[in-house]
């Protein structure tokens, strides 16, 4: 079984771990309502993906 002869320092373990972080959410103006939604998803104020009637929203 393969054994570490040193222990990682605090540093290296810290630059390894800089790139693994939360992606924020793209997001863009509904065509339609001009509310603003995720991309690639339905709108949840009007209901409308690519333009067509895909949900029935309630007021």
């Amino acid at each position: 079984m393969a054994v570490p002869k040193r222990k990682k320092s605090k540093m290296r373990i810290r630059q390894r771990k800089a790139h693994i972080k939360a992606e924020v959410a793209q997001v863009q103006a509904c065509p339609n309502c001009g509310a603003a939604q995720q991309t690639h998803r339905v709108c949840t104020s009007c209901g409308m993906y690519k333009g067509r009637k895909v949900l029935t929203v309630e007021a």
